[in-house]
């Protein structure tokens, strides 16, 4: 099931359990078996904590079904095997879109988009540097960062173990751990086959105090100002300090992702609940920890799991797809499985679409009151047009209304398709029944 209102390519988790009882993946462990759409043939690869990940295409909004194969079914079949060995060595990866190579420390010292031609790391630089401040702001201890942070600062370089833990036809992974003052900082790399991004998964057992930690990448991307997405939007601000109000902007929030790019290309850096980052120089940095010690004495002093994700894309974030693929980060893909034979259900099915490319569907609820259904999109790229919502045939009236879900204007519904004027960052929200 995809919760997102755009089909994409993502990864999908699989328990065990679910497979259990298939009989082609009773050799699972041995094997390598496949998920097919009945068309075409995907690769299950097995991964940490009782998992199966896999690479497939669902329908926004909807579901897709899929067949576990055997390995003997897919012998011979390169293409859902030629993956493996993504991995060259501990500090060199060889992806269909990048070339990377680590430091001793672990840092990415180069990261070459294979699809635009580019080096992403200016020359002489690392990239995943975990560094670490002195943060004792004047007041609010727990809120506040100030703008002297980085006059102390400390790197993490100091690389405790390197590992491949995973090197298989959907993914490869590294595991980075390091260790500093009483802390223990654990990174894994991966690496995908079909996606052209690198995910980074952090595990993170804190102990320190009024300690700021950030992760910074710095990226070869001229540009004098950066995207930063919002509820229902983005704004944008200065990569410099030219002007005292551009120096005061100098930590900006973001919730799902943030975008530096330039005419033609441009890197998006996605993340799943982090959201104070900045970009100043050229480089990107994201605020991962601070230890504050008032009110609460103990904050922060604890196990973290949070991920970011770093995304090459040609043209800027609407063209790169940036928010679909962040709304898919931070929603991934669910399965489910069929329990019982027979039914009538549909290959693959969607329960509302859009065909819009600078519009995105926020929330498809039951209404507050008489049963109908609400759907509340916005639009995000300061572009004026006409949209088309897809409901289905199901429902035979549509009406706009308020953030109150107040029925303000009856819209035209055929054959389960509405179109509305959207003006720039506007909100809509429309309910059918």
């Amino acid at each position: 099931f995809n919760p997102n209102d755009a089909a994409r390519c993502a990864p999908l988790f699989i328990q065990d359990e679910l497979l259990c009882g298939c009989p082609a993946a009773e050799g699972f462990k041995e094997g390598c078996p496949a998920l097919s759409d009945g068309g075409q043939m995907y690769p299950l690869q097995k991964v940490e904590n009782g998992y199966a990940a896999v690479v497939g295409h669902i329908p926004g909004k909807g579901y897709k079904k899929y067949q576990v194969v055997s390995d003997d079914a897919i012998a011979g079949r390169l293409d859902l095997l030629q993956a493996s060995g993504m991995i060259r060595s501990e500090r060199e990866v060889e992806t269909p879109y990048f070339s990377v190579k680590l430091n001793e420390s672990g840092q990415f010292i180069s990261i070459y988009d294979k699809t635009a031609g580019r080096e992403l790391i200016p020359a002489g630089q690392t990239a995943n540097r975990l560094m670490t401040y002195e943060d004792k702001p004047h007041n609010y201890d727990a809120w506040d960062i100030n703008n002297y942070y980085t006059e102390k600062s400390w790197e993490i370089n100091e690389l405790s173990s390197i590992k491949i833990v995973e090197n298989g036809p959907v993914r490869a992974c590294i595991r980075l751990q390091y260790t500093y003052l009483d802390s223990v900082l654990t990174q894994y790399l991966y690496f995908y086959h079909s996606l052209r991004c690198i995910d980074i998964r952090n595990e993170i057992d804190w102990k320190e105090q009024q300690v700021l930690l950030r992760d910074e990448f710095p990226v070869d991307i001229h540009t004098d100002e950066a995207t930063f997405e919002i509820q229902y939007g983005n704004v944008k601000r200065p990569t410099h300090s030219n002007t005292m109000w551009d120096f005061a902007k100098f930590e900006v929030c973001a919730h799902k992702w943030l975008d530096v790019s330039e005419d033609g290309y441009g890197v998006s850096i996605l993340n799943d609940c982090k959201y104070g980052c900045s970009v100043r120089d050229g480089v990107i940095g994201l605020s991962m920890l601070k230890s504050a010690v008032y009110p609460n004495p103990q904050a922060d002093k604890e196990h973290h799991t949070f991920w970011y994700s770093i995304c090459p894309h040609e043209g800027d974030f609407r063209q790169g797809g940036i928010v679909q693929k962040a709304y898919l980060f931070n929603n991934p893909l669910r399965a489910v499985k069929k329990e019982q034979e027979g039914g009538s259900l549909p290959q693959e099915y969607s329960c509302v679409g859009l065909e819009a490319d600078h519009a995105a569907i926020e929330v498809v609820k039951e209404a507050e009151s008489g049963g109908a259904v609400v759907i509340r999109l916005y639009e995000y790229c300061n572009r004026r047009g006409s949209i088309c919502v897809s409901v289905g045939e199901r429902y035979t009236q549509a009406w706009e209304a308020d953030l109150l879900e107040n029925k303000t204007q009856r819209l035209d519904l055929e054959d389960g398709r509405i179109h509305i004027f959207i003006k720039p960052y506007e909100i809509k929200t429309i309910v059918v029944c």
